[in-house]
């Protein structure tokens, strides 16, 4: 049998103390949130990567819808850094080319489209003005600082300065677009270029 001061002894060691379970608790939260931040940041990186890589894909799908319509211009009305009007088949089916005229909104956030049907192909054809349809290219237009939505080429692919006097000297047209990246981490907006040929260009018109 068990002294009393044994007995006293053998119960204070076969638990914890109030200390002991504060800190176990104490410790226990701090992994908890660690834990959860680690998760929580991990999963948003997974979404912005996840964005990012939409956003990339729409905009390459954009470049591109544009790009088949100017592979197809037959000439350049009008040009400038974020405005572009040329006569172009706008649809494959179309039988005669359109005036289509590309530009920006006043803030820059909206990429349009004007299309105009011709009676017939320039010099003979007119604009049907009555006809003028207005399509949204891309409805969130992202501006990036110092970054034109056209640049035009050269015959050896160098880039012209703006003002050009002689049209006939435009052989290709660039398009440019971006979106700001939304994984923090990421190394700035992503950004892409692609490069038109004007093969069916007639410089006769």
């Amino acid at each position: 049998m068990l002294r009393p001061d044994n007995r006293r002894r053998a119960l204070k060691q076969a638990g914890f103390t109030i200390v002991e379970l504060t800190i176990t608790m104490v410790i226990a939260i701090l992994l908890s949130l660690t834990a959860y931040s680690i998760f929580s940041t991990l999963l948003n990186q997974y979404f912005g990567l996840q964005a990012d890589g939409s956003e990339f894909t729409n905009l390459a799908g954009q470049s591109q819808r544009i790009a088949n319509v100017l592979r197809g211009t037959t000439n350049i009305v009008s040009e400038s850094g974020n405005d572009l009007t040329v006569y172009a088949y706008f649809a494959p089916n179309d039988t005669y080319v359109s005036q289509i005229h590309y530009y920006l909104n006043a803030s820059s956030t909206v990429l349009y489209a004007d299309v105009t049907p011709m009676t017939a192909n320039p010099p003979i054809g007119t604009p049907i003005t009555a006809q003028k349809a207005t399509y949204t290219i891309i409805p969130s237009y992202y501006k990036l600082n110092g970054l034109s939505l056209f640049n035009y080429l050269d015959a050896s692919g160098s880039t012209l300065s703006l003002p050009i006097s002689d049209e006939n000297s435009i052989k290709g047209i660039q398009i440019n677009l971006a979106v700001p990246a939304d994984f923090p981490t990421a190394s700035g907006n992503q950004q892409i270029s692609l490069q038109v040929s004007l093969r069916n260009r007639k410089t006769n018109l």
